[in-house]
């Protein structure tokens, strides 16, 4: 499969092709053009993965949220939550402000983000995704092999890593798109060879069989990010949005009750948008719920520490150089979208924000 290099140079026509070629957009017609999302509408639409934890277990919190809900009706923008496979299905959405917000890995952040279209709010997870190859033990064996990956995603940023720590490229490989929840039986039935994601595709893929193992670990990170235009015309509603993302969090720190509550309903989330029952025990959600989010002592803040480097710079640099970021996109951009105040605002004002309050609805 060869390498996809955007030669485009408005970043209008970038978001196209992405749409296109990465997600498969005739696939993802099967559900996300049934939302009926139109251009800036009256609404206030979040996207979320109910397939990825702990993205969709944050989200699945915030769409059952009577305050956040009574808020945004009070501010003439109904919350609307929407559930999506993958990540890069709502880069094309946030391009062209039909989506006024949502919960992103970090290679579909930078693309959104480099093109001037999103604010970055917080962190939303902080983790590894891998490469689960069978038979293999390094990544230089996968050479001719075939590899499931999820188009535009924080693992197949991770695919592309460590394809080049071995010297290798995506002309070396025969990539297969793959849904996340598909990937474990894709590799129990021989139809892939090793595939690149996150848990709990991970751990499932690990119990199944002991020749399947870990030949590649990457860091990772999820975000929050609200459309630019939209917060531009109605600040105090993405703020009261905001303060919902931040009552999730913290509603879940509160107590264990809270996380399986809040597991469950991820679950029944998933179901819904599959019509299958997700294989992830209810443990091991709400353990990697707590070790990627609720363990991070800063989180949802994104600390920044001087001289270091600039969070997703190194990530940014790394997709240039794999021709995965359109030739006029530039890091300034994704520089001002971390530039948002709007976590700190509300932060700053807890009690008007009623951080503390929690009302939610099963």
């Amino acid at each position: 499969m060869q390498k996809t290099r955007w030669r485009f140079a408005p970043l209008t026509a970038f978001f196209v092709l992405l749409v296109a070629l990465a997600t498969q957009r005739s696939l993802a017609q099967e559900y996300f053009d049934q939302y009926g999302l139109v251009t800036r509408s009256a609404a206030l639409d979040l996207g979320g993965q109910p397939l990825g934890y702990p993205s969709g277990v944050i989200s699945a919190v915030m769409q059952r949220d009577r305050i956040l809900q009574a808020s945004l009706v009070k501010a003439g923008h109904p919350l609307k939550a929407h559930a999506f496979k993958r990540g890069a299905d709502m880069v094309g959405l946030l391009g062209d402000h039909r989506l006024e917000a949502g919960l992103l890995g970090d290679m579909p952040t930078i693309l959104v983000a480099c093109a001037g279209q999103v604010v970055i709010v917080g962190l939303v997870k902080q983790t590894t995704t891998s490469i689960v190859a069978s038979g293999a033990t390094q990544v230089l064996g996968l050479k001719g092999k075939r590899i499931g990956y999820i188009p535009v995603s924080s693992a197949h940023s991770t695919l592309l890593r460590g394809l080049a720590s071995a010297g290798l490229t995506e002309t070396d490989v025969t990539l297969v798109p793959l849904g996340v929840d598909a990937m474990p039986g894709a590799l129990a039935r021989g139809e892939i060879d090793a595939f690149s994601a996150w848990e709990p595709a991970l751990s499932l893929a690990l119990t199944q069989n002991e020749k399947n193992r870990v030949v590649y670990r990457g860091l990772s990170s999820d975000y929050f990010v609200i459309e630019r235009d939209f917060e531009r015309r109605s600040p105090e509603a993405a703020r009261q949005l905001v303060a919902g993302f931040v009552r999730a969090i913290e509603w879940m720190r509160l107590s264990q009750k809270n996380l399986e509550t809040a597991a469950r309903w991820v679950l029944s989330d998933g179901l819904v948008l599959t019509g299958q029952a997700a294989p992830t025990p209810l443990t091991q959600i709400m353990a990697i719920t707590r070790r990627d989010i609720l363990n991070v002592p800063s989180a949802p803040v994104i600390l920044h520490n001087p001289g270091a480097a600039h969070p997703l710079k190194n990530e940014y640099q790394f997709l240039v150089e794999q021709g995965k970021v359109p030739p006029t996109a530039q890091w300034d951009a994704v520089a001002r979208a971390f530039q948002y105040d709007g976590l700190t605002r509300v932060l700053a004002d807890a009690k008007a924000y009623k951080l503390r309050v929690f009302d939610y609805a099963d």
